[in-house]
């Protein structure tokens, strides 16, 4: 998939960056869910986590600079009811791009390139979860070849499991 005019996706290889940008998105994404102001734990550990066992990748255009982030870390286990036992998986989060910038092909690009480099690393599932407040995000991620898994019943979050298989 050709990237949109004028677009550079790059690693992200130190937090601040990008720390600007991803507190806004959570923000703007989680706000009265979460305490927003804190540094998410992933962030706070971000070499380790994303310099490490994992992999962030940036989206600058000529005009608005940064425009868009994605990453993998290794998948911790932490949901009981997902088995991924025997397979090399990861999670894919952060998926962000900045509101203004959005349906211009930014999220296809970012993701098209953190999957090649998932098989480029020889990861045989990609593991992540949405919720059906973020609008058009389960969606994006069938159009993209993930499957539901399951769906979480608790009433504030109905978090939605997903896998695309590598």
């Amino acid at each position: 998939m050709p990237l949109p005019a004028k677009l550079r996706i790059a690693p992200v290889l130190s937090l601040p960056p990008v720390l600007d940008f991803l507190q806004q998105a959570r923000a703007q994404m989680f706000s009265g869910r979460v305490d927003t102001a804190a540094l998410a734990p992933d962030l706070l550990n971000f070499e380790q986590v994303y310099c490490q066992d994992g992999r962030m990748l940036a989206a600058h255009d000529h005009v608005h600079g940064l425009v868009g982030t994605i990453a993998w870390r290794a998948y911790d286990d932490r949901f009981a009811q997902l088995d991924f036992t025997g397979r090399r998986v990861v999670e894919v989060v952060r998926l962000f791009v900045a509101p203004a910038c959005r349906r211009q092909g930014i999220a296809d690009a970012l993701f098209a390139a953190l999957k090649a480099q998932a098989v480029d690393q020889d990861i045989d599932v990609l593991y992540l979860h949405t919720h059906p407040f973020l609008p058009g995000a389960e969606l994006f991620w069938q159009r993209h070849g993930f499957q539901v898994l399951c769906r979480d019943a608790d009433p504030e979050w109905q978090t939605i499991h997903m896998e695309c298989g590598l």
